[in-house]
């Protein structure tokens, strides 16, 4: 049994089948990437993930529990942390005070910008986002706004917000949408050292297949909501049906 298992899940939008009877066993302290073109159903079966969406039919278990029908602070507080395509950031606060968010957040399932300077007399709670930001190489920028950030360091903000919740699984939704190719090695690299630091499982969506064969321990070809298959990054890069209908000529 994986720490993520996702039994017979089905979801249509109206006369969409957007998911048809999907199973996914994600293993603790793996990376497991889904892979697919546009209208597979990737972000469908992300949403349905963190409980954003509920399966028409079928389950998802996480650590033995189901994430169906809880809302997002109860999805955090269960382990689940999501990074989204587009880094969801306060621009207008500092790089520090965005990382008390999620603290507040968690406490009481909803954020109160008001109680955000009772967080700076927590000496304890100061000490681990600032130990989270330098994990994340950003210990130089932690009075600098957030909307002054390049879009690599506000990726790498959001990591650093998910990881001061302690996650069992991080859920990243193409984590270098948008960066240049410096940036995106830098991503691979960090998210390569958070995995070994930390033991982290993840579980990836993304197009850059670059991103995907340097991360991933297991990879799950999605076909119009349906898997077509799941392998290693070795055998799926060989395998005829994934390269002529979803990688081409793979540069890896």
């Amino acid at each position: 049994m994986g720490i993520l298992e996702v039994s017979g899940v089905n979801k249509r939008f109206g006369g969409l089948q957007a998911l048809g009877d999907v199973n996914l066993s994600i293993q603790e302290q793996s990376v497991h990437a889904i892979i697919g073109p546009n209208g597979a159903g990737k972000s469908t079966l992300l949403n349905c993930l963190v409980g954003k969406l509920i399966p028409d039919s079928g389950s998802v278990m996480f650590d033995g529990q189901s994430v169906l029908g809880r809302k997002p602070h109860e999805i955090n507080q269960m382990g689940i942390s999501r990074v989204f395509q587009t880094p969801e950031i306060f621009g207008d606060l500092t790089v520090l005070e965005n990382m008390l968010i999620p603290v507040f957040a968690n406490r009481d399932g909803a954020f109160r910008m008001h109680a955000i300077e009772s967080v700076f007399s927590e000496s304890s709670v100061i000490e681990r986002a600032r130990e989270m930001l330098a994990e994340v190489r950003m210990s130089d920028k932690v009075e600098m706004l957030a909307s002054s950030l390049s879009r690599g360091d506000k990726r790498r903000l959001e990591m650093a917000m998910c990881l001061v919740q302690k996650p069992k699984l991080l859920l990243l939704d193409e984590p270098t949408a948008g960066m240049a190719r410096a940036d995106t090695e830098n991503t691979i690299a960090l998210l390569n050292e958070i995995r070994n630091r930390r033991g982290v499982t993840m579980a990836i969506i993304e197009h850059d297949m670059n991103v995907v064969f340097s991360l991933a321990d297991r990879i799950t070809v999605l076909a119009q909501g349906t898997p077509l298959v799941e392998d290693t990054p070795d055998n799926i890069k060989g395998h005829p049906k994934v390269r002529e209908a979803y990688l081409g000529e793979a540069q890896v």
